[in-house]
């Protein structure tokens, strides 16, 4: 019974891994920056309900593009939080999750700053609208400690390089391997 002993080790069945629904922290999605995520959303949220009180304005246009900014930011945030948290980013189609996440929350941070800014600058001063200032800026701060989370954690990904693909030969494979027959010339 030696080949049992042999091939024990290799023949064992895999762990089978419990299906959850939600993975945190998952391959893409450390636990610190999932909670950072889950506060973008309810401040976004908060500062998206808070515009919509509103009655009244003066200069509408900071009113609709903070309206605009603190809704895609909420809607777009709860959509990539599900599918990085969840094994819906494998069915998407979509490899450069990285990339996405980064540039994603990089431009939403702007724009809600510069939407924050806008609708602070020209409003009527009632305290709603005050306080939806004070939401978005609090959104823009939570986007902001995400970025600085992302390029801590694992750089700029745009930035990025394949590390030791330079100054290495290219191996042979095996199927020419096998058929060189022993010989080095292949």
């Amino acid at each position: 019974m030696a080949t049992e002993e042999v091939y024990t080790a290799t023949t064992t069945a895999a762990p089978q891994n419990k299906s959850r629904c939600f993975t945190v922290p998952s391959e893409h999605l450390s636990t610190v920056r999932f909670c950072i995520k889950i506060v973008e959303v309810l401040l976004s949220f908060v500062a998206f309900v808070l515009e919509e009180v509103v009655n009244n304005c003066l200069s509408c246009a900071p009113l609709y593009f903070f309206e605009f900014v603190s809704c895609t930011a909420f809607l777009f945030t709860l959509l990539l939080l599900i599918l990085l948290i969840t094994q819906l980013h494998k069915k998407v189609g979509i490899t450069c999750w990285q990339h996405l996440d980064f540039g994603y929350t990089l431009l939403i941070l702007v724009f809600f700053f510069i939407a924050s800014i806008a609708f602070m600058a020209d409003n009527s001063g009632t305290q709603v609208e005050k306080s939806a200032v004070v939401f978005g800026f609090l959104a823009s701060v939570a986007f902001l400690a995400d970025v600085v989370e992302f390029i801590r954690t694992k750089g700029i990904p745009c930035l990025g390089k394949k590390q030791g693909t330079e100054n290495q030969a290219t191996p042979v494979s095996e199927v020419e391997k096998l058929n060189a027959n022993g010989n080095d010339s292949g």
